[in-house]
């Protein structure tokens, strides 16, 4: 089997017995392997490495191995393969669904599993997790997780983080509060207008003028949405929208000051 060793893949795996017989075979065939035990651990682990292969187990409890791969299909890239005892059409689907790209019956036979991880590296060849986005002024680097806007680094909290990927994923496309709520942080139990605060904290970070945000817009009765476009243009936009109002200023009160006038030079 042909397995580049660059390749890195995370199994995520409840079962010791199972987990290490996943990873040695993985090992054997060349790749490179991080493995968890939890879902803690595993999205510790994804942030740090950036695998572009996960092997996910479906059975943690409360739904969470379905929350896992959700929030692992907004963080990037990986190619998903998810392993299952449930063999029902429906629990297919609904895995599928969640966001992964290949799904394992258990009991599965090791050269059943290879193959397919094969397949998904021939695959991730061709859909490398990028180290990192570009998106207008800001630079956001996926593996160390910093944020540089203008060329300035500014210092985000994980909350903060994540929000702002999740934004930048949508490309412009305007997220509802709930949507950003499960997509940046999926096992909050947080209110979602939780995420109006952490909104607010990041304008102050990157707005030029967070009063009147040009970056983070608010869409009304949708939520919020990204804009693209470069600090200079916003500064030249800022700036133009100075003068019209300056302009409008002035073009009250002296229509004021005429009235005024009017009302005195009429005859008593």
């Amino acid at each position: 089997m042909n397995a580049p060793n660059d390749v890195h893949v995370q199994v995520i795996e409840s079962n010791l017995n199972l987990r290490s017989l996943l990873s040695w075979n993985l090992q054997q065939a060349g790749y490179k392997v991080q493995q968890c035990t939890d879902i803690v651990s595993a999205r510790d682990g994804f942030q740090a490495h950036q695998p572009s292969l996960v092997v996910l187990e479906a059975e943690f409890a409360n739904g969470q191995g379905l929350q896992l791969c959700q929030w692992l299909r907004h963080q990037g890239h990986p190619l998903i393969l998810m392993l299952s005892a449930r063999i029902a059409e429906t629990d297919v689907v609904t895995g599928l669904r969640a966001g992964a790209d290949d799904y394992l019956k258990k009991p599965f036979g090791m050269q059943e599993f290879l193959a397919r991880i094969e397949s998904l590296a021939r695959r991730s060849r061709h859909t490398a997790t990028p180290l990192a986005i570009d998106f207008g002024d800001l630079h956001i680097d996926l593996v160390q997780r910093r944020v540089r806007y203008a060329g300035q680094f500014i210092d985000l909290t994980p909350q903060e983080f994540s929000l702002l990927y999740v934004l930048t994923q949508a490309e412009g496309e305007p997220l509802s509060r709930i949507d950003l709520l499960q997509r940046a942080w999926p096992d909050a139990i947080d209110n979602p207008r939780t995420v109006d605060t952490h909104v607010l904290s990041l304008r102050k970070k990157i707005e030029l003028d967070p009063r009147h945000p040009d970056l983070i817009q608010t869409v009304r009765n949708v939520g919020y949405r990204i804009c693209v476009g470069s600090s200079s243009d916003r500064e030249g936009e800022l700036a133009h929208e100075s003068t019209r109002k300056r302009e409008a200023h002035h073009q009250k009160v002296e229509a004021m000051a005429i009235a005024s006038m009017g009302k005195q030079s009429r005859p008593a």
